[in-house]
C-alpha cells in the first residue's frame, strides 16, 4: 500500500488515451474533503502549466481535495492551450467531487511539447472519479498510471510509533536532478496538523531525500512533490516526528527512482563530510554527480578519485584540496589530497559487485550529505538518443 495506507484518502489509475496500447495513465488521488497540503516544485524557468496552476492554487491556502496526475505528456511548452487544458482538468475534478478547482492540483509528466489531449483526459477523470477506493490495488493503479520511462511503480509506506501512517509513489527514470523534484511525487499522511507544519516537514524531508537524487545531472519542467494531511488518525505528531516520517518515505521513494533509472547498472551513494554546512556538502555531492566523467568511472567500477577532485575544483564551493580524503567501500584511496597506498585489487573487486558508496571528505567543517546517483551507461546514452 502507499498513498491509500493511511486513512482518509482514495485512488485509481485508469488509461484515458494520452499511451497507446490502454495503458493507465491518469492517476487521481482524493480526500474527503479539503485537507492540509504543501508542495515544492521545479525551479526550472521553464516550469510547465500544471506546475504553474498548482503553485497558483495551492497559494489560495484553501486546502486540497484532490490530486491530477497524467503521464504520457508533460503539457510543457504548450503556451496558452496547455495552461487552458490544466485550468480545465482542474475544474472537472472539482465539478466531479462538488469541490471548487483551486483545491485541485494538477501534475503532469511525459514528453515535452505535445498538447494534453483534454478531451480523453476530461472522459479519463469522470472514469477515474467513479472507480476511486482506498484498496491497495487502487493505490498501486496511481503508482502505474504515472510511469513513463519507469519499468516499475514506486511506492512507500511507514506507520509511526504513535500511530499514524506516511505513504508515497513516485515516478521517475530520466531527466532527474531535483532542485525545489522529469520526477513527480505525491505522499498523503493521515497525521493530524497544519499547513505550515507541513510545509515545513516536507521541505524538510525533500532535502534530504529527492535533493539529494541526481540521476543524470538534467533538472525537469515537471518536477513536483506535494503531500496532503487528512487528520484522520485523530494523532497530532511533534514538529520532528512528522519530519522524521516524511523523510522516510521520500528517502525510500528516492532510492526506489535511482534503481530503477535509466540504463542505469548500479547506484552510487556519495557520503560527502567535512563541509562549511549541509547545503554546501549537498552542492559538492551533486557536482559529482553531475561530472560525466565521474559517472563513467562509476560505470568501470574504477575508483579514479581525481576525477571527483577535479569535479569538486570546478564546481565553485570552497573547499581545500589539500584536506581531501576518499574513501570506496571504506577503503582509502586518497588523504591530505593525494594518493595513499592501497590494495587496488581489493578495491576494484568489491566495486565489481554492484551498487558501492564513495565518502568524500573536503574539510574539517560540520556539513554532510548523501546524494543518491548512477553509473553512465552505454544503454542510457542509447536510450536517450533513440528516442524522439
Amino acid at each position: 500500500m502507499s498513498v491509500t495506507g493511511p486513512r482518509g484518502f482514495q485512488a485509481a489509475g485508469v488509461p484515458c488515451g494520452i499511451k497507446k496500447g490502454g495503458a493507465l495513465d491518469l492517476g487521481l488521488v482524493a480526500a474527503g474533503e479539503s485537507v492540509p497540503a504543501a508542495a515544492v516544485f521545479t525551479v526550472n524557468r521553464a516550469a510547465a502549466a500544471p506546475v504553474r496552476l498548482s503553485r497558483e492554487h495551492l497559494a489560495a491556502r484553501r486546502g486540497v481535495r484532490a490530486v491530477l496526475l497524467n503521464s504520457g505528456c508533460a503539457n510543457a511548452g504548450t503556451g496558452a492551450a496547455g495552461a487552458a487544458a490544466a485550468r480545465a482538468s482542474a475544474a472537472a475534478v472539482a465539478s466531479h467531487l462538488d469541490a471548487v478547482a483551486k483545491e485541485v492540483l494538477v501534475a503532469s509528466t511525459g514528453t515535452i511539447g505535445p498538447q494534453l489531449p483534454i478531451d480523453l483526459v476530461l472522459e479519463g477523470i469522470s472514469r477515474a472519479v467513479s472507480e476511486l477506493s482506498d484498496t491497495a490495488a487502487d493505490g498501486r493503479d496511481a503508482a502505474e498510471a504515472i510511469m513513463t520511462t519507469d519499468t516499475v511503480p514506486k511506492e512507500s509506506l511507514v506507520t509511526a510509533p504513535e500511530g499514524y501512517r506516511v505513504g508515497g509513489m513516485a515516478k521517475g527514470a530520466g531527466m532527474v536532478r531535483p532542485d525545489m523534484a522529469t520526477m513527480l511525487a505525491l505522499l498523503t499522511t493521515d497525521a493530524v496538523t497544519t499547513a505550515p507544519d507541513l510545509d515545513r516537514a516536507l521541505r524538510a524531508a525533500v532535502d534530504e531525500s529527492f535533493h539529494s537524487l541526481n540521476i543524470d545531472g538534467c533538472s525537469s519542467t515537471n518536477d513536483t512533490v506535494i503531500v496532503l494531511a487528512s487528520g484522520a488518525s485523530g494523532v497530532t505528531p511533534s514538529r520532528d516526528g512528522l519530519t522524521e516520517s516524511l523523510t522516510a518515505v521520500a528517502a525510500d521513494l528516492a532510492r526506489q527512482l535511482a534503481a530503477d533509472a535509466e540504463g542505469a547498472g548500479r547506484v552510487v551513494t556519495i557520503e560527502v563530510l567535512g563541509a562549511a554546512d549541509a547545503d554546501t556538502a549537498r552542492h559538492a555531492g551533486r557536482a559529482m554527480a553531475d561530472s560525466g566523467l565521474v559517472r563513467s568511472s562509476f560505470f568501470g567500477g574504477d575508483p579514479n578519485w581525481g576525477r571527483l577532485l577535479g569535479a569538486l575544483g570546478a564546481s565553485g564551493i570552497g573547499f581545500d584540496p589539500d584536506k581531501m580524503s576518499v574513501a570506496y567501500e571504506g577503503i582509502v584511496v586518497a588523504a591530505g589530497g593525494v594518493a595513499v597506498p592501497h590494495d587496488p585489487v581489493a578495491v576494484l573487486n568489491r566495486l565489481a559487485e554492484g551498487d558501492f558508496t564513495v565518502m568524500v571528505s573536503i574539510g574539517d567543517g560540520p556539513g554532510a550529505a548523501r546524494v543518491l546517483t548512477t553509473d553512465l551507461t552505454p544503454e542510457y546514452v542509447r536510450f536517450n538518443g533513440e528516442r524522439s
